[in-house]
């Protein structure tokens, strides 16, 4: 009744802005009090040019408010109909209403979250990128901007980005994909119109400011003499060499000293990184691969073939693989082999003959 009385009162021509701020003084206590118990959570959308009072209605029709008038009251009395936001906003009958007027002024637009795993090769992220229909423009299975990803990340073409934020990209050898420098991690993209080149933007956005800081850290202080291609390069082996993290700077250490001495890395991802996808089995990463099969494939990326680190990353490594290349465990050892308990964990050796001892223990049980 109270409501309604001063309704009348600024319906007549007796209101305006002192008025609103009389009403609020009377009924201040209100502002924190919810208006129900009730926790359901309510989506309520504001749209572009609606008035304090037409909102504070519609927050009464929709349960979430009891006095659109105090509402009002409380948004113009502090001159905050200007900071009032169009929008969908998450709101529950048991806020009060201070803190719904604090919601309605950070309209956040509606996201999705894509988890981009440490490990994975371009192309499998661009196919599970079109078979999530991620970006939403899915047709018949097919997804431009899926294919749009793999071919700016793939081609290493920088023209529709900001290259200016990005001079590192610059100091890959010609021809360079995008490999290795797309840092997996979670990501919140647009719920609607979201684009290759956003996901693009996130990933080395978050590369820039979470792994290069690494790389840079170890040059100056003479941690490492490795390029940040070369860093990236080994990191990603190490990425799907290494089940169990603690052993990164370990398999690290032998990758490194397999280099020092002028081993060939011998290192089976980058044959399975060579031999693509492999449809009979659905494999990005034929598992297992035959003896035979690592003199079969003849490409740059086989080390077990050509000497050296292979052109460039194999996959997108993580921070505990690129901090175990730029802080390898101190050792001699030159082999390891996988454990047979399926922990993923491996024993390591110094010399070829002690290897030979550890698969002939550990994988022929002699």
């Amino acid at each position: 009744m109270v409501t309604l009385i001063w309704m009348s009162l600024l319906i007549a021509g007796c209101g305006g802005k002192p008025t609103l701020a009389v009403y609020l003084r009377a009924n201040t206590g209100d502002l924190a009090r919810p208006h129900s118990v009730d926790n359901r959570v309510v989506s309520f959308v504001v749209e572009p040019g609606t008035p304090a009072r037409a909102i504070g209605e519609q927050l009464v029709s929709a349960g979430l408010i009891g006095d659109a008038l105090l509402f009002e009251a409380y948004v113009v009395t502090n001159n905050l109909a200007a900071q009032l936001e169009a929008g969908t906003f998450e709101l529950a009958p048991s806020m009060t209403m201070l803190e719904i007027v604090a919601k309605l002024q950070d309209a956040k637009d509606p996201s999705i979250t894509v988890t981009i795993p440490e490990g994975w090769r371009l192309e499998q992220v661009a196919a599970f990128l079109e078979e999530t229909n991620l970006f939403g423009d899915a047709v018949d299975g097919i997804s431009a901007q899926a294919r749009r990803y793999a071919q700016l990340a793939g081609s290493g073409q920088l023209e529709p980005l900001d290259a200016t934020r990005y001079p590192f990209l610059h100091l890959r050898p010609p021809d360079s994909s995008l490999e290795g420098y797309l840092f997996p991690d979670t990501y919140e993209l647009p719920a609607t119109f979201a684009t290759a080149e956003d996901l693009l933007t996130r990933q080395l956005d978050a590369f820039a400011a979470r792994a290069l800081p690494l790389y840079n850290a170890a040059q100056s202080a003479g941690a490492t003499n490795l390029s940040l291609h070369e860093v990236l390069t080994l990191a990603s082996i190490v990425e799907r060499e290494a089940v169990v993290g603690v052993e990164r700077p370990a398999i690290a250490g032998v990758y490194l000293n397999r280099l020092d001495v002028g081993m060939q890395l011998d290192a089976d991802p980058t044959v399975q990184y060579a031999m693509g996808y492999q449809p009979a089995a659905g494999q990005w990463w034929k598992t297992p691969v035959f003896l035979e099969e690592y003199a079969a494939v003849d490409s740059p990326y086989n080390t077990y073939l050509y000497p050296g680190l292979p052109p460039g990353p194999i996959a997108g490594p993580g921070l505990g693989s690129i901090q175990g290349v730029l802080a390898p465990e101190n050792h001699d050892f030159l082999y390891f082999v996988a454990l047979p308990d399926g922990s993923g964990a491996h024993v390591f050796a110094r010399t070829f003959a002690e290897h030979q001892e550890n698969v002939e223990r550990y994988l022929r049980g002699h």
